[in-house]
């Protein structure tokens, strides 16, 4: 299965870390990305300076993706200004840590809801032109803890990210006969802003004895999304340094 001509890339919280380096490498392959970000503008402009630096095309996209009109609003922005999105990487998200009856229903809620059903609204919209071009790539970030290790304090984010990994090979299933793959990627313990906290008390417990790279984590993004991965569907990649073996 060849990539579509014209293929355009969606990346969701790609304004730092992980999102940031997907939608690097994404660029790096030749296709325009899509640079979303909530609130760090400069962030996101900073990624698109550093993409059309090298040789690429990216354009930066505002949008609260927890909003239940985002997801049309977005397609549309970047549809407008790129082109058809044939491929997906919904790496947005949040946390908000607590033990189980520390989490209250706001704090339940906004981790659910931005990283969970808005994953699913954009995946619903994403796969309309994929269906019609009988092409498309979705990866989903996910998480360790959502599918093997527990992190206490993490009850709503570890729900999320398992959710997160149910659907993927639930819509994977669903499309699949339509030239579309879905697959989840899961990190670890990754050097972003996201694990501010938590290193001290996971880095002894990884065998690599290190935390990974958001490079690391985009390296297996761009297989996902690559030609040689066109058998590969409802999969979900760890990348943790042996953290679960």
């Amino acid at each position: 299965m060849e990539i579509a001509p014209g293929t355009r890339a969606l990346v969701t919280g790609a304004s730092r870390g992980i999102g940031a380096a997907i939608a690097r490498t994404l660029a790096a392959e030749g296709w325009p990305v899509g640079v979303n970000y909530r609130s760090d503008a400069a962030g996101a402009e900073g990624v698109v300076e550093q993409i059309a630096d090298d040789g690429g095309r990216a354009f930066a996209v505002q949008a609260d993706i927890s909003d239940p009109g985002a997801a049309e609003a977005l397609f549309k922005a970047v549809e407008d200004e790129l082109g058809p999105v044939l491929v997906l990487v919904n790496n947005a998200g949040v946390r908000a840590d607590g033990l189980s009856p520390q989490i209250d229903d706001e704090d339940w809620a906004k981790v659910i809801d931005t990283n969970l059903t808005a994953a699913f609204r954009l995946t619903r919209r994403a796969l309309r032109p994929m269906i019609r071009t009988r092409f498309g790539r979705i990866v989903n970030i996910a998480s360790i803890v959502g599918i093997e290790k527990a992190n206490p304090g993490q009850a709503n984010y570890a729900a999320s990210k398992a959710g997160l990994v149910a659907m993927t090979k639930t819509v994977a299933t669903e499309v699949a006969r339509r030239n579309v793959t879905v697959n989840a990627v899961a990190p670890g313990l990754i050097d972003t802003d996201m694990t501010e906290g938590l290193r001290d008390g996971l880095l002894n417990l990884v065998p690599a004895r290190r935390a990974g790279t958001p490079e690391e984590v985009a390296a297996c993004v761009r297989f996902l999304t690559s030609d040689d991965a066109g058998y590969v569907t409802g999969v979900c990649l760890t990348v943790d340094g042996g953290l679960t073996a």
